[in-house]
């Protein structure tokens, strides 16, 4: 099975946690293995990256503070670098290809500006639009494309929380095998019943 993982390079703690988690929240999401942080170690978004597996399941790597550069190099022995960025190729002119290929992926995502070398050593530049954009909304675009839709309908398992699909409000079912109680969330908070459904209504 073809794996693939996610390379965030220029990460600056002080400013892209929250971008940077969030791409680590689309990658888990949308079907990817794990988050590569790239040249530092951020532990703040490891941590949540990691919490939020924990309650809603699957298994998804965190690996923080490899040489970036190098690490791209080494991934072109084993597989495919993909590199996110609106001056590439359009995504449904190569999609199929890359595909096809059934070659392992690391998608490169950018925080600033990206070093050069990642144009050149990256076997795909690939553009989701040629305008300016979010490296969030590219990823998705990407993986989304890629998997053809599946992966939106993919089981976590080992879940301890799981969305109820409703027209109205939240239901958010708690797993776990501690003794039922009825308890409902409140402003956000998950649910802490088991095999209870926690409903909110919006406003």
């Amino acid at each position: 099975m073809v794996e693939i993982y996610v390379l965030r390079i220029g990460h600056r703690p002080g400013r892209d946690k929250r971008v940077t988690t969030h791409v680590g929240l689309v990658a888990r999401a949308f079907g990817a293995n794990g988050l590569i942080l790239g040249d530092i170690v951020d532990e703040s978004v490891a941590r949540s990256l990691r919490k939020i597996s924990q309650l809603w399941g699957g298994l998804f790597d965190v690996v923080m503070g490899v040489n970036s550069v190098e690490y791209a190099k080494k991934w072109k022995h084993r597989g495919l670098v993909v590199h996110l960025t609106m001056y590439g190729l359009h995504v449904d002119d190569v999609i199929d290809e890359i595909r096809d290929s059934g070659k392992d992926l690391l998608i490169v995502v950018g925080a600033e500006k990206v070093p050069r070398i990642f144009y050149e050593l990256a076997d795909y530049n690939v553009a989701v639009g040629h305008q300016p954009h979010s490296e969030v909304a590219a990823l998705a675009v990407f993986l989304d494309r890629y998997y053809k839709g599946v992966e939106l309908h993919r089981e976590f398992s080992g879940a301890k929380l799981t969305v109820i699909p409703t027209p109205r409000g939240k239901k958010v079912l708690r797993i776990d095998n501690r003794k039922n109680s009825d308890r409902h969330a409140k402003n956000g908070k998950a649910c802490r019943d088991n095999n209870d459904y926690c409903r909110e209504n919006d406003g």
